[in-house]
């Protein structure tokens, strides 16, 4: 126990109606209080999620160049990372419950700075598929762990923080492939550039790593895995949605600009971009929105918001009312998850720490299927129609609403 979680003092949390929750109804009321340092701490585990998995995208056309593949291979290669995390998410609530959030985010964390190197100097196919397997299934350990310990922490204070969480996951990302970036074009080698993400990693897990939760859940002898079902399913069919949106903007926006709005190939990231800058920005400054209205219209307005975005990148001609459709997306969509995640928190179907790991593997699985069924529907009809579906879909979404308030 830490100094600073013997002498904050007990914060109520909330209930769903907005009420407060006795401690001892709380998942947390047989442990510590957790206090200023475990939300720092909580904070430098998303971040170190986004920093990792980001500082792999610079290196994707090395490997390409490396191991000599064309497009379609690397295709099928690069799913290799998420299959790998699908494959551990179905498990990490329950290794979570066992072992606790800080063993299994620092075992993760290790591994993403063992398998990191190792994507630099694969030779083979088949080497680069047994570390990227080992990568992804290292990115989607920490991805489930550091939400199962967010949902503990948020619940203890009493008031929200998840989308501040989540933003840091953003901050990452963009930290992480900004410095990947950066070194590799002043002429750094990839495996330097990458033991530099590696020394920041460490010293991350080093200075905040001893404030992680030792625990998971109060069942630490529950089931391995446990089906998803009833609001638990209902909230993972949600998150699957705004996933596979955001799935599509990563592998669909510049095809989007440069096919149908005649932008240049060079500046073809730009939606992708700003979609992503307006998501970090969403999520940095959610929290005080969640606060001030609540979850449940931050739902319903946020699906209405990402799928107007997406209808105004269809209907108007310009590649600048693109980028706005596209930013408007980002800014919509990004509190939808985290909302929807401390909806978890209170369910009483299902633990907690089981809940996150189910609804984080579907959510991630919308992230594989995005590009793939926008694909279908584009080469069926267009690439506009198929827009079009993923905004029906987040009207979904804001239509079901109520889920952040009555789950």
């Amino acid at each position: 126990m830490n100094k600073m979680s013997k002498t904050l003092p007990v914060q109520p949390a909330l209930s769903k109606n907005g009420s407060t929750l006795r401690l001892d109804d709380c998942p947390v009321s047989k442990h510590p209080v957790p206090g200023l340092w475990e939300q720092m701490s909580t904070r430098a585990a998303f971040f170190i999620a986004g920093f990792g998995i980001s500082a792999w995208a610079p290196l994707v056309p090395y490997a390409k160049e490396r191991l000599g593949v064309d497009e379609a291979a690397l295709g099928l290669l690069l799913l290799c990372l998420g299959a790998g995390s699908i494959m551990i998410m179905p498990f990490a609530g329950a290794l979570a419950a066992r072992f606790g959030c800080r063993l299994m985010i620092w075992v993760a964390s290790l591994f993403i700075c063992i398998s990191l190197p190792f994507l630099t100097i694969a030779a083979s196919v088949p080497a680069t598929v047994i570390v990227l397997l080992i990568f992804g299934a290292a990115i989607g350990m920490v991805d489930v762990v550091v939400n199962i310990q967010a949902v503990i922490v948020e619940k203890a204070s009493g008031r929200a923080m998840m989308s501040g969480f989540h933003g840091l996951w953003s901050v990452g990302g963009f930290a992480g492939a900004g410095s990947m970036s950066g070194l590799l074009g002043v002429g750094v080698s990839p495996l330097m550039a990458v033991l530099c993400i590696v020394v920041i990693i460490a010293g991350l897990l080093l200075f905040f790593g001893r404030y992680l939760l030792p625990y998971g859940s109060e069942e630490k002898n529950g089931s391995l895995f446990v089906l998803p079902k009833g609001i638990v399913l209902f909230i993972g069919f949600l998150c699957f949605i705004v996933f596979l949106a955001e799935g599509s903007m990563l592998d669909w926006s510049a095809v989007f600009l440069t096919s149908l709005r005649g932008v240049e190939f060079s500046h073809a990231g730009l939606g992708y971009s700003l979609f992503s800058v307006a998501m970090m920005i969403g999520r940095l400054t959610g929290d005080r929105v969640v606060s001030k209205f609540g979850g449940k219209k931050v739902v319903l307005f946020g699906g209405i918001g990402a799928a107007l975005g997406i209808a105004v990148a269809i209907v108007i001609p310009t590649w600048t009312a693109a980028l706005i459709g596209f930013g408007l997306l980002g800014l919509g969509s990004s509190n939808i998850v985290p909302v929807l995640y401390s909806a978890l928190g209170r369910q009483k179907l299902m633990p907690a720490n089981l809940a996150v790991s189910a609804v984080s593997t579907l959510g991630y699985s919308g992230v594989l299927a995005g590009p793939a069924l926008i694909g279908l529907i584009a080469h069926t009809t267009n690439l506009s129609f198929a827009f079009l579906v993923v905004a029906a879909m987040l009207l979904i979404v804001a239509t079901s609403s109520h889920v952040a308030a009555e789950s």
